[in-house]
């Protein structure tokens, strides 16, 4: 078998973009999707007939440069749009919370449309019935800070 695979590196290149695409479309994140990509890479210098030093230097190549170049570019199409096509946790985010127990830096709880979410506080504590803003989603705590009060007249 090992004879097999040393004279058929086109396989072991093939298999390993196939499990870069299946993690990559487990984790959504637009990393591993660039390693299969590198593994392409590595499978078409094999079918040229490189050598397999020359292979794994075409992976390292595509990988490093599509990790660089092409994933930030395609992050920023992805998150790009307007609020109202926000999703899930992007939506919350600016989102009028309130203080269901005290939100300390450690802890506490908040209510978040009709949802109760673990949160902490940006700054200080927050009283319970005080109304507080989502500046970010960490995990499955919200991030909360002192909603600002209305400008007087």
């Amino acid at each position: 078998m090992f004879d097999w695979l040393a004279e058929n590196w086109w396989a072991l290149w093939l298999t390993g973009f196939l499990v870069f695409a299946v993690v990559e479309m487990i984790t959504l994140d637009l990393f591993f999707i660039m390693l299969g990509g590198g593994a392409l890479a590595g499978l078409l210098a094999d079918f040229a007939g490189a050598d397999l030093w020359l292979q794994i230097v075409a992976f390292c190549v595509v990988s490093l440069l599509m990790i660089g170049f092409v994933r930030p570019v395609a992050l920023k199409h992805l998150h790009k749009g307007p609020a109202e096509q926000r999703s899930n946790i992007e939506r919350l985010i600016g989102e009028s919370a309130l203080v269901m127990e005290s939100v300390s830096q450690s802890g506490g709880l908040v209510k978040i449309g009709g949802d109760i979410w673990s949160a902490r506080s940006e700054t200080g504590v927050l009283a319970p019935g005080q109304h507080a803003v989502v500046s970010a989603i960490d995990g499955a705590t919200a991030v909360v800070a002192p909603q600002p009060e209305p400008a007087g007249p």
